[in-house]
C-alpha cells in the first residue's frame, strides 16, 4: 500500500471536506503518519500547524531513519543524534537523498573548525534490503589524521563480513547485476558541529575485478567543489572490496573512504575535514540518478587525465628547453675555448 500524500491527509470524508483537526492526534500519529516516508512526512508538515507539530515528533523520524539506515540504530550513534537540535529529523534532512555540488552562488570561503571525531554510519543493500551495517569512529584531532592522507577503513585487515549474495567467479552479466542491485550509504557525522552528510552515490559508479587478486572492487563516488572561490573539484570515493568461493556467499573484506583532488593526490585529513565540513554546511541535497552519478565520476576522471597530460606536456617542454640551454651553453663554451 502506497503512503497517502500530503493532500490526502489534509481532509477526511472527501465530499464533506472536514478539517483534519477533527481527528484525534493519536489516530493521525498511529494510523497515518507512521505510513509516510521521509519526503512525504516533510511535505505533510507544511499542511497545517497541527500537522507540523505532529510531524516533528522525534520518534516518528527515528523509525524512518533506522528503517532507512540500520546503522543509525547503534546505541552510540543514537546518543550523538539525541544531542542534535532537531534529533533524527536533522539527520534525515542532512543525509537524504544524496550530496550535490557546492552551490556557486556562495561567495565566502568556508573556514573549517576543529572537530573531536567523525562518525561513519555505513549501510550496504542488495535489492534495497540491508545486508551489511557498520559504525566507525575516527579521531580527527591526532597529528596522524591531520597530516596523513584521509583513509577511513571500516574493517580490520583480516575481517570478513558474510552477505546473502552468492559469489560468481567470472560473469560479466553478474557484474552488471551487482551494479544494478548493490547500493550503499555512507553517512559522515560531525558530533561537534551537529551536522552530517551522505558521501555515497548510492548506486555504484564502477564494478570491476582487481587485475591480480580477482576480488571485486565496487566504487561509489560523489564530486564536490574544493571551495567556493575556485573551480577546483575533489572526489569522495568509497571502495568496497568483496571476495568469496564459487557458489558460496560473497564476503565484504574491505570498505574505505578517501578524498582525491584533480591531480590524483589523496588529500590530508586536515584538508579533507575542511572540505567535508563545508559540504555539510553548504552543499545541496537532491536525488541524483545512477546515470548522472556515473557521468560525474567519468567527467572527473577525464579532467584528471587531461590535467595529468597537460602537466606531462609542460614537463616535456621544460625538459626540451633545459636541453637546448645546455647545448647553447656548451657551444658557447666551445667557441670561447677555440678563440
Amino acid at each position: 500500500m502506497d503512503p497517502p500524500s500530503a493532500s490526502e491527509v489534509s481532509t477526511v470524508d472527501g465530499g464533506a471536506g472536514s478539517s483534519i483537526s477533527t481527528i484525534h492526534s493519536d489516530v493521525i500519529q498511529t494510523h497515518i503518519l507512521t505510513r509516510l516516508d521521509g519526503p512525504t512526512l516533510a511535505s505533510a508538515a507544511c499542511a497545517s500547524a497541527q500537522l507540523r507539530r505532529l510531524c516533528t515528533e522525534d520518534d516518528i523520524w527515528k523509525n524512518i531513519c533506522t528503517a532507512t539506515w540500520p546503522s543509525l540504530d547503534d546505541p552510540s550513534v543514537r546518543d550523538v543524534i539525541s544531542a542534535f537540535p532537531n534529533g533524527h529529523r536533522a539527520i534525515f534532512y542532512d543525509s537524504f537523498p544524496s550530496l550535490d555540488a557546492l552551490p556557486s552562488k556562495t561567495k565566502q570561503l568556508y573556514r573549517p573548525s576543529p572537530s573531536g571525531e567523525l562518525i561513519s554510519a555505513v549501510d550496504m543493500y542488495y535489492k534495497d534490503t540491508p545486508i551489511f551495517s557498520k559504525v566507525q569512529r575516527t579521531d580527527s584531532q591526532t597529528s596522524w589524521f591531520l597530516c596523513s592522507p584521509l583513509w577511513v577503513d571500516l574493517l580490520q585487515p583480516k575481517e570478513f563480513v558474510p552477505t546473502p549474495v552468492k559469489y560468481v567467479p567470472k560473469d560479466e552479466e553478474w557484474l552488471k547485476h551487482l551494479e544494478d542491485n548493490l547500493s550503499l550509504s555512507w553517512i559522515l557525522i560531525d558530533p561537534t558541529r551537529k551536522r552530517s552528510v551522505n558521501l555515497s552515490s548510492r548506486r555504484p559508479v564502477s564494478v570491476q575485478r582487481h587485475w591480480l587478486t580477482r576480488d571485486l572492487e565496487i566504487l561509489y563516488a560523489v564530486t564536490v567543489a574544493r571551495d567556493q572561490k575556485t573551480p577546483e573539484w575533489v572526489q569522495c570515493t568509497i571502495k568496497v572490496t568483496c571476495c568469496g568461493k564459487v557458489g558460496g556467499e560473497m564476503h565484504v573484506r574491505g570498505a574505505s573512504l578517501t578524498v582525491e583532488d584533480m591531480e590524483g593526490k589523496n588529500l590530508s585529513g586536515k584538508e579533507s575535514l575542511g572540505i567535508l565540513q563545508g559540504a555539510m554546511e553548504n552543499a545541496e541535497r537532491k536525488k541524483v540518478s545512477r546515470e548522472e552519478a556515473k557521468g560525474r565520476y567519468e567527467k572527473f576522471l577525464r579532467m584528471k587525465r587531461q590535467r595529468r597530460e597537460r602537466k606531462q606536456r609542460i614537463e616535456k617542454a621544460m625538459d626540451m628547453i633545459s636541453v637546448m640551454v645546455i647545448i647553447v651553453v656548451f657551444l658557447f663554451f666551445c667557441s670561447f675555448m677555440l678563440f
